[in-house]
């Protein structure tokens, strides 16, 4: 039986078939049409998944951003100022990372224990200071114990409004005087580094970001059991046999607030340094952006664990810093503690170590490499970075009638200000023409580097001026709102002499020897375990 009506075909002139009968194939002038209606089927077809998609994504990109806790950047009285940007106008990144204690959720009381913990404000265990060079080729990550005992400014809660007055404390109490805001002022004002942003991320965030990234290798030299003694309470409850092993979520939180079993806080240090240095190279091996899943478990926790700045509160800027960090080689990071030696007033507190501390913050400062491994790194300063020093400005004033107020900040954590410096400077400068210098004997600062402040712009070519008859240099200029006119600042680098003493420029890996450092490529890294914690 045919499948093909009977008789001839007949057309009206125009293609079409009359009479009612077509081919089984169409005609010749059939095909083209069908095809074109089947390439504007697939065509809306392929338009409505492509606009699903992109809303499904734009919803889930919305998702992760109502993920991120936000909070103030600065809420202390701190002073610093940006490192001068390099030939390409280029600045160093600072990043604050810390680690809190928290155990106000089930689930971080789980984690962390000590019940009696609850409701209490957290205090701020971990603290490290994450540097990005200007040129984004080396990086640094800094750590200061949790018990040194630093000055801590004025900090403001930023939602209650609470003054928390200066302090002289250990700096993980600071996340308890209204937030990470008051950590990154107390480091800024220690330091004298200008940190961009801080991060703050606590027990069960550590857990889930373990868990997503897939484990990361660390080693111990012997077997080792953080608990409970007969003579010191607590413990991370760590336990492992000697070697390497990959560690991810408990485990990996045991390891990094594992303390007695390394033998002290400064061991501590040294093994979140390890940690992270494995964790960098293991997400340098990985490809996430292959595996959706993987992606995915990244990106929920990440965004559900962390608590920043409000300026990188956004995935995409996440997104970037994680980028730039990505982008070092392993072997320009380098991970340093902070010089320290024993509190005289007590022995379980360190305090910064003088000249070695401030050598440290001098070569972040100055964005100066840790490691020797640039090609063409050299110790540097503002003026060579830039090709140029700061611009002088006119100044307003006859030197003769200008007013300048001369303070004493030459004491440190572990010395006293030297007697009567304000007073000798003020002198040395009415000597040059500066009638009207006098000290402000009430003053009662501390501060590593000498600086020249002033108020508004008017007054800065002056205090420019006031600079250059001290021989202090122009990088140390700053405007302030803490003084009312030109103040001259003494600090702990200046105690003796009437000309300010000049500075040596450090060079790249010119570490002092007490820092601690390990380089960001070194897969040999294994910790000692304490006696009383092997087993």
């Amino acid at each position: 039986m045919s499948l093909t009506p009977q008789g001839p075909s007949t057309s009206d002139g125009q293609g079409r078939h009359g009479g009612g009968g077509r081919r089984r194939g169409g005609s010749k002038g059939d095909g083209p049409r069908r095809r074109r209606r089947a390439l504007r089927w697939s065509a809306t077809v392929l338009s409505v998944l492509i606009l699903g998609t992109a809303g499904a994504g734009y919803l889930y990109y919305q998702h992760l951003n109502g993920n991120i806790q936000k909070g103030r950047r600065d809420i202390g009285d701190s002073k610093a100022s940006k490192t001068a940007p390099n030939a390409a106008g280029q600045t160093p990144l600072n990043i604050l990372l810390i680690g809190s204690d928290s155990r106000n959720s089930a689930r971080n009381l789980q984690l962390g224990g000590h019940r009696e913990s609850v409701g209490s404000p957290p205090l701020a265990d971990v603290q490290m200071l994450i540097h990005l060079s200007a040129d984004r080729k080396s990086a640094a990550m800094v750590s200061i114990p949790r018990d040194t005992r630093v000055e801590i400014p004025k900090c403001t809660d930023p939602d209650t409004g609470k003054v928390y007055p200066a302090t002289d404390d250990i700096i993980n109490t600071t996340l308890a005087r209204g937030g990470a805001g008051c950590t990154l002022a107390t480091w800024q004002n220690l330091t004298g580094v200008y940190i961009d942003h801080w991060m703050t991320i606590d027990f069960a965030g550590v857990v889930s970001m373990a868990d997503a990234i897939g484990g990361v290798d660390v080693c111990v030299k012997q077997n080792v059991w953080d608990h409970s003694t007969p003579t010191v309470r607590g413990g991370s409850g760590l336990k492992m046999t000697a070697g390497t092993h990959k560690v991810k979520g408990e485990k990996a939180l045991q390891w990094l607030r594992t303390r007695h079993a390394w033998g002290s806080d400064l061991m501590r240090a040294r093994a979140q340094h390890m940690y992270l240095n494995s964790m960098i190279r293991t997400l340098k091996k990985q490809n996430v952006f292959t595996d959706t899943g993987r992606l995915t478990d990244l990106a929920e926790a990440a965004t559900s664990s962390l608590k920043v700045s409000e300026e990188i509160g956004t995935v995409k800027k996440l997104y970037d810093l994680g980028m730039e960090l990505k982008s070092v080689p392993t072997d320009r990071i380098t991970s340093v503690t902070m010089p320290n030696v024993e509190d005289a007033r007590n022995r379980d507190h360190v305090v910064p170590d003088g000249a070695n501390a401030d050598k440290l913050w001098q070569m972040l400062r100055d964005d100066v490499p840790l490691d020797k491994n640039g090609k063409n790194d050299k110790g540097t300063d503002a003026k060579k970075k830039t090709g140029k020093g700061p611009a002088a400005k006119p100044a307003s004033v006859d030197a003769s009638r200008l007013g300048v107020t001369v303070q004493n900040a030459t004491g440190t954590s572990t010395e006293p200000a030297v007697g009567g410096r304000a007073n000798a400077i003020a002198q040395e400068l009415a000597g040059k023409g500066y009638a009207g210098a006098g000290a402000d004997r009430t003053a009662a600062l501390s501060e590593d580097k000498t600086v020249v402040r002033y108020p508004s712009a008017e007054l800065e070519g002056d205090a420019q001026r006031v600079a250059k008859a001290l021989g202090i240099p122009l990088s140390a200029v700053q405007k302030s709102t803490d003084v009312s006119g030109v103040t001259v600042v003494v600090g702990s680098d200046w105690r003796t002499g009437a000309a300010y003493p000049k500075q040596s420029a450090p060079k790249a890996g010119d570490l002092p020897s007490n820092s601690d450092a390990i380089n960001g490529s070194d897969t040999k890294q294994c910790m000692d375990v304490y006696k009383v914690y092997q087993w």
